[in-house]
């Protein structure tokens, strides 16, 4: 069995990848031919475990304290990074601001931030009964995928050095699969969105996942896939050679940059 540390060292088959950890599972199109979404229930939330359901398109989404749920939605809402056009408002407050992106410098506190109910982040403590999906048990699982080189984060500071926004998602191969995002300030998980739009035109990412469609990812410019599409593309997106996001691979950027040609300038 290929392992992790593996695959970060050499390019491997969509196959390889696939059949990393313990689990088989299922083809979403043959246990679900209506769409609904689920595609299995059970397993763990092991490295392997995880890598290899994104290899073959499915996602955990499940409620603390009950069984894992993977899942496969028909449609697949997407966005190709080269398509993405950052609305004029966005764009004047980015000529305007003094604030900065950075890439993997803050995974733990934008991962706990994106796991508060309100979009702020602001929330220490939750009223009781009041939780999102994103719980202990998948903090704990994200955060080792960070470790290992897989889960990425980009950062949003204002200009006294506070935390305003960000997001996390995985990278494999030439895909992101988008997680999550918060903002503290106005516009700010807008900003961090264009600035992953550029760090995956600039890394040649083709495609990112956003899972299921919102207004809000549809406002960003995303669209829908039939899934059968999605999955074929891939196959194709997770081969081949890709560039590695580590922890300190590009300088931070400031978001009054976002419009410039490569505005992400690698640590060399």
């Amino acid at each position: 069995m290929v392992t992790l540390s593996e695959y970060n060292n050499k390019n491997i088959t969509p196959e390889t990848l696939k059949s990393l950890g313990r689990y088989d599972f299922p083809s979403p199109i043959s246990v679900d031919p209506d769409g609904v979404g689920i595609v299995a229930m059970g397993g763990d939330l092991a490295p392997e475990t995880l890598i290899s359901a994104y290899a073959q398109g499915l996602f955990p989404w499940f409620n603390e304290d009950e069984p894992i749920a993977w899942w496969c939605p028909e449609p697949r809402c997407v966005i190709v990074p080269t398509a993405y056009q950052p609305s004029k408002s966005l764009r004047k407050q980015a000529s305007r601001t003094r604030w900065q992106l950075t890439l993997n410098q803050a995974f733990d506190e934008v991962i706990h931030a994106c796991s508060l109910p309100r979009s702020d982040g602001l929330n220490a403590e939750l009223p009781e009964g009041e939780h999102t999906w994103i719980h202990d048990e998948m903090i704990e699982a994200y955060t080792e995928l960070h470790a290992q080189g897989f889960a990425h984060s980009i950062e949003v500071w204002d200009e006294t050095g506070s935390l305003v926004g960000g997001l996390y998602g995985l990278k494999i191969g030439n895909i992101y699969f988008g997680e999550s995002m918060f903002h503290r300030a106005s516009n700010a998980s807008k900003l961090a969105f264009w600035g992953l739009m550029r760090l995956c035109e600039q890394t040649h990412v083709a495609l990112v996942d956003c899972q299921l469609p919102n207004d809000h990812l549809m406002s960003l410019g995303a669209t829908t896939l039939p899934r059968a599409d999605f999955l074929t593309q891939l196959d194709t997106q997770i081969a081949g050679h890709w560039s590695k996001w580590h922890s300190n691979s590009h300088k931070p950027l400031s978001v009054s940059h976002l419009g410039t040609a490569q505005p992400w300038q690698e640590n060399l």
